[in-house]
């Protein structure tokens, strides 16, 4: 069995003259994705391997995340205004040794691509977590794979 979280980033700040790359977490973000990580992990959630897309806010969201369950992070461009098919290449590459990964991007991609698994799931608020169980050995198996939302959490 594989699990896959899909974790929106944080409430990001608009300062002036920024590109939307470089936009950063607000306050309130920073506060989110705190709070989030700490009861995903006083909920014995596990996760192997972290991926972000490279914009600054989603970087700084799976810092905090990150930094809670002691672990480094990778990022991947093809998650940042990813599609679908984008999210697909991401989890098909993912090693087969992690049974867990956590991907950390955008809206509408990560709704799109959550929906594509799930009825339950609409719209992912900021910071929003849905975890899904996929009944595979590998990764390139997912997609014909059994699926099953586990849970969505929201702050």
């Amino acid at each position: 069995m594989k699990t896959l979280l899909l974790i929106r980033h944080a409430k990001s700040d608009w300062p002036e003259n920024t590109e939307d790359l470089e936009r950063p977490l607000a306050e309130i973000g920073k506060k989110d994705a705190t709070e989030m990580s700490k009861y995903l992990l006083a909920n014995n959630t596990k996760i192997d391997y972290f991926l972000a897309s490279p914009a600054k806010r989603t970087v700084e969201t799976c810092e905090i995340f990150a930094k809670h369950y002691q672990k480094s992070f990778e990022t991947a461009e093809k998650l940042y205004n990813p599609s679908e098919k984008n999210f697909h290449s991401v989890v098909f590459s993912l090693d087969d040794k992690h049974n867990s990964a956590c991907l950390f991007s955008h809206n509408n991609g990560i709704s799109n691509f959550a929906n594509s698994f799930s009825e339950n799931i609409i719209h992912f608020p900021t910071c929003g977590v849905a975890i899904f169980n996929f009944d595979c050995e590998k990764w390139s198996e997912f997609e014909m794979a059994n699926k099953n939302l586990v849970a969505f959490y929201k702050p």
